[in-house]
């Protein structure tokens, strides 16, 4: 069953998503060579739970950590390590919360220091590609208007979109229906309502569109090596489109300083 949320379940699922996209920001700027992912999820888990919150990924069907810290290859679901980042790696970080009975979901993609032109590239087209999926949400356009919008942008950059996993809604529960594939005609699935909350979030692979799950039971690597990008954002569809609702609010009482004077392009 896919729900449209009432006005003030829309104001609570907009309070955690901006804790989240808030702590992501304070997360960039710990992402620098010789850091390392477990560093970085300790960290999380402690703004998490400063602000009164929950870790959503902590536990969620056994996954250990509070934040998926995929370096490199890693698409999706990187357990957090002792490995150390090095300059020009490029570090996936998907992160949620549980604040009042409601969840936020977030998710981008951070060069270490100075990356490869391919892969500032591919960073660029996934975060065009998502601004395309969310262009595409309007009352009464369908579910997958999002993926149609997703592929084609990709796709006439040479690169490739994973199929494995998608997006989905998000609410009272970190996934909900419908799902949300970065992929595929448009013209099909439900049709897009007021009040519905979305987590879009494609991740792109600079080679095949194959992927495979190691050992740990949860990291999917591309199955050429090859560098892979994943950014998200939640949004609510409204009236006239959407609001996103990880996107961090102007508000400098809502945003740390050092975020809020200067715009980032990851």
């Amino acid at each position: 069953m896919i729900v449209c949320r009432s006005s003030a379940e829309i104001d609570k699922l907009r309070t955690v998503n901006q804790l989240v996209a808030r702590i992501l920001a304070e997360l960039r700027r710990m992402v620098v060579p010789g850091a390392t992912t477990m560093e970085i999820d300790a960290t999380a888990e402690a703004l998490v739970r400063d602000a009164g919150a929950e870790p959503a990924f902590k536990g969620y069907h056994g996954y250990p950590a509070t934040v998926c810290a995929s370096v490199n290859e890693q698409v999706v679901h990187g357990i957090p390590s002792d490995r150390r980042l090095v300059e020009g790696d490029v570090l996936s970080l998907d992160m949620g919360a549980k604040l009042n009975g409601f969840f936020g979901d977030c998710a981008v993609t951070i060069p270490v220091g100075r990356v490869a032109a391919d892969a500032e590239a591919l960073l660029t087209v996934t975060q065009e590609a998502l601004s395309r999926g969310i262009d595409a949400v309007k009352p009464g356009a369908r579910v997958s208007d999002i993926g149609a919008a997703v592929q084609q942008h990709v796709e006439a950059h040479g690169f490739s979109v994973v199929r494995e996993f998608v997006g989905h809604g998000i609410g009272t529960s970190l996934h909900e229906e419908p799902q949300i594939a970065n992929y595929g005609p448009g013209g099909r699935g439900p049709r897009l309502s007021e009040g519905m909350v979305l987590a879009i979030e494609p991740m792109v692979n600079a080679g095949g569109a194959g992927v495979k799950v190691l050992n740990d039971g949860w990291t999917a690597v591309t199955r050429d090596g090859r560098l892979s990008a994943h950014f998200e954002h939640t949004v609510v569809v409204t009236g006239e489109g959407c609001e996103i609702l990880t996107r961090l609010q102007a508000d400098p009482a809502q945003v740390p300083q050092a975020v809020a004077v200067s715009e980032r392009r990851w």
